[in-house]
């Protein structure tokens, strides 16, 4: 009996030790960028689809591609983010590499990031990480590093004026007791209506616990690339599909002056709060940080698209306001 216990805790010790070779071996692709993992195909209805294990899973035509850790790397997170540690910063270890791509592996077979070719893929993560950086930026005129340098300060509104309940949803999505529904995340999430269909989609109780996603980074980049990626409404085009051609313009898109491209993800994303208004600075910063993006990542802003693409100063809004909808 003796030698079963001793024999059981070596059968444990060594399954430790297993566990944490794995964990190693995965953040060492991850550090270092190196996609090593072999590529699996076949051949369903005429479609060639790859499974690439972690990052991209589950027969996807999108993982016969360059999976985002090929081509965005540790020390690319880095320069794009390269304040967020700072001292005076309000999320200091908190945003993590690591936390990114564990959310966008979810994605990666739906198309995040993997959709068309390098070029497109790369401009697509600068795009997300553009409006994620606008939103969660501390930076100011005459930062250090320059105003673009402090995305990812926040990971939560810091003086919230109000709770966010809107009690027309109390039926669907009831406040819960206690609960506050300030602006948390990467895209920051606003109200209750809207924490809790983010948690239903992402199978996570946010209604209840809206602060999981202050306390989770992987949580908080998962919501925002959901949000990315689903429509506001079954009849629209997500932020993703706009940005990555996957959208055509109705007659009645085009009178209202929505194109493809960056600016429509504005539109999707935020509606009136920040386009149809003309050349707003709140517009123009979500623009500049894109740039600056594609820029560091060696892609170059001229990449961006023509004016017309990347603004939507003259765009009518896909979800007018008429109340705190529109504050996602």
């Amino acid at each position: 009996m003796i030698t079963i216990g001793i024999m059981g805790k070596m059968d444990e010790k060594w399954g430790v030790i297993v566990v944490v070779m794995a964990i190693c071996m995965a953040n060492m692709v991850l550090v270092n960028g190196d996609s090593s993992t072999k590529i699996l195909m076949k051949t369903v209805k005429g479609k060639k689809v790859c499974d690439q294990g972690w990052e991209c899973k589950g027969w996807s035509v999108y993982c016969c591609n360059q999976t985002i850790s090929d081509f965005f790397q540790t020390y690319q997170f880095e320069n794009l983010f390269s304040k967020r540690n700072s001292p005076v910063a309000h999320a200091v270890g908190f945003w993590d590499y690591h936390s990114f791509i564990t959310a966008a592996a979810l994605y990666q077979p739906l198309g995040f990031g993997t959709t068309g070719g390098k070029l497109m893929q790369m401009k697509e993560v600068a795009a997300f990480l553009g409006h994620v950086g606008s939103k969660t930026s501390c930076g100011y005129g005459v930062a250090t590093g320059g105003p673009l340098a402090w995305g990812l300060c926040y990971n939560k509104e810091m003086s919230p004026s109000q709770s966010y309940c809107d009690d027309f949803f109390k039926y669907t999505y009831p406040c819960s007791t206690g609960a506050e529904y300030y602006g948390r995340g990467a895209l920051p999430i606003y109200w209750n209506y809207n924490y809790g269909a983010t948690g239903e989609a992402l199978k996570v109780d946010l209604l209840n616990h809206p602060e999981y996603i202050e306390q989770n980074a992987t949580l908080a980049f998962q919501a925002a690339i959901w949000k990315w990626m689903t429509p506001v409404k079954k009849s629209q085009p997500s932020a993703h599909d706009v940005f990555v051609g996957n959208w055509k313009p109705t007659k009645n898109d085009t009178l209202a002056k929505r194109l493809p491209g960056f600016g429509a993800t504005m539109n999707i994303l935020y509606g009136d709060q920040v386009c149809g208004q003309g050349d707003i600075d709140s517009m123009n910063n979500i623009i500049s940080h894109f740039q600056y993006y594609l820029d560091l990542m060696g892609v170059g802003r001229e990449e961006a698209g023509t004016h017309e693409e990347l603004s939507c100063a003259e765009q009518v809004a896909f979800n007018p306001s008429s109340s705190t909808s529109a504050s996602s």
